[in-house]
């Protein structure tokens, strides 16, 4: 009867200990959620707050005729594939190279690491300005260098805006797979290549068949959840392009804030965040889905 007591007690402490936090997390991220999900669903602009209703699905209906909306989607994958593409592949060369001993070693894995901790808006400021089509550092190399014979216009120019910032945000992104990728190498054990070695495998066989094998927990986990943080990424793009010209660097969320910005429109805006959020659900089940295979040896 005292050890029931006990147990009730402490069970009741506990959730009293978790309350606040269980509060704070549902006036700051769940309230909010309830409200956009309402919002997406009203005529809610700021222009017209004496005109507030529901309107049933045309504010889906509006996104879904814009043809703006699907030039987002196809920009949208593009900033994610192909920046998960090169940060993934950069980042592994970098963390295979700091696996090594050298002289100077930690003064050039700070260097390497030193851009993860700065803001994704400075980041974008900093390329902005090494874009730019005046006064840019980049165009000032290839016009010294000879490639170029006028300066070009990156930011400016449709079909070159989105690829600069998506060179951007593979420069920012190398650094996260460096250090995952780095720990996974560095705790894989040493026995392994030494009976490789007896066997007579040489570096590449003991790569594929030893090192991947290893890791390949790590890597699936880390390129799963940078696609998340890719696509939740529009600090970048907005300090960078701010979407433009013409939207041709939007991608799902810079064209949601676009929205909230620009025409002040909540309803349409919620509307766009409820379809990101029903995509990043839907990849979120293609996660479980995968980790699942891959903890079953399937994968």
């Amino acid at each position: 009867m005292k050890k029931r007591t006990s147990n009730n007690s402490l069970k009741k402490f506990i959730f009293f200990m978790l309350l606040p936090g269980m509060f704070i997390i549902g006036l700051f991220t769940y309230m909010p959620l309830f409200s956009g999900v309402i919002m997406s669903f009203q005529n809610y602009t700021l222009w017209d707050l004496n005109n507030i209703h529901f309107n049933g699905l045309e504010n889906f209906k509006f996104i879904l005729k814009d043809p703006m909306f699907y030039m987002t989607l196809k920009n949208t994958a593009l900033w994610i594939f192909v920046s998960l593409f090169f940060q993934f592949t950069l980042g592994f060369l970098v963390a295979m190279l700091l696996r090594r001993d050298f002289k100077g070693k930690g003064v050039y894995q700070g260097m390497v690491f030193f851009p993860w901790a700065i803001s994704g808006f400075m980041i974008g400021l900093i390329w902005r300005w090494m874009f730019n089509g005046q006064i840019g550092v980049i165009n000032d190399i290839l016009l010294k260098v000879g490639i170029i014979k006028v300066p070009i216009g990156f930011l400016s120019t449709p079909s070159l805006s989105l690829a600069s910032a998506i060179i951007a945000n593979i420069w920012y992104g190398i650094p996260f797979f460096a250090i995952m990728i780095l720990a996974a190498l560095q705790s894989v054990p040493k026995e392994l290549y030494e009976a490789a070695d007896i066997d007579g495998a040489n570096s590449a066989q003991k790569f594929f068949n030893v090192t991947i094998p290893y890791i390949k927990p790590v890597l699936i986990v880390t390129c799963l959840l940078r696609v998340i943080w890719i696509l939740n990424f529009p600090e970048l793009i907005y300090s960078m392009t701010g979407g433009g010209p013409a939207g041709s660097s939007n991608i799902l969320t810079t064209y949601l804030l676009e929205m909230l910005m620009f025409n002040q429109d909540y309803g349409k805006a919620s509307a766009v965040g409820l379809i990101i959020i029903g995509l990043l659900f839907s990849y979120t089940i293609f996660y479980l889905f995968v980790t699942r295979l891959e903890e079953k040896g399937d994968f």
